[in-house]
């Protein structure tokens, strides 16, 4: 299974690709996609796009994963990170892929085995689950990583009829 996970923002969207094979995770591919706050938002939102479109294509994956918005005290950071995911859910819909999204606790759970981890270690557990030969980076690429790794945890769980 190739699962495309995400974290969505409008100024920095981290990708990761990743696969899972007979309980093995590799990951193919991270990284972010930049956008400028000189650019007007659609034009921002449309390069976002074109960047999972492009992800989608190369690797076929077979579901999209995201963090959940949590309601947080900057309103106006939640509503760009709504537009990213709005078009994220775009691309995926045109390609037919399902869609599970993931609280933070939840990610923090399935990758550190505690849902109030700090940041940098979730970082060295999704270094060392994935094998990479660093600490993942930028942030939103190793958050990305995170919530794809969450995915194939829960997926093992559901595979075994326990859970969502």
């Amino acid at each position: 299974m190739i699962i495309l996970g995400l974290d969505p923002g409008t100024a920095t969207t981290g990708y990761a690709i990743i696969e899972q094979n007979d309980g093995h995770l590799t990951a193919h591919d991270y990284g972010v996609t930049r956008t400028s706050p000189d650019q007007p938002t659609p034009l921002r939102l449309k390069i976002i796009y074109d960047k999972i479109v492009q992800l989608i294509d190369r690797y076929h994956p077979d579901v999209l994963v995201t963090e959940r918005i949590l309601f947080s005290k900057n309103e106006r950071t939640a509503f760009q990170v709504g537009r990213a995911i709005g078009a994220a859910l775009l691309a995926a819909a045109q390609r037919n892929l399902e869609w599970h999204e993931f609280t933070p606790a939840e990610v923090k759970l399935a990758v550190v085995g505690f849902g109030n981890a700090e940041k940098h270690q979730v970082q060295a557990m999704v270094q060392r689950i994935l094998n990479l030969e660093s600490v993942p980076e930028p942030d939103d690429a190793a958050d990305a990583l995170a919530v794809s790794i969450c995915y194939a945890h829960s997926n093992k769980l559901r595979a075994l009829g326990v859970g969502r």
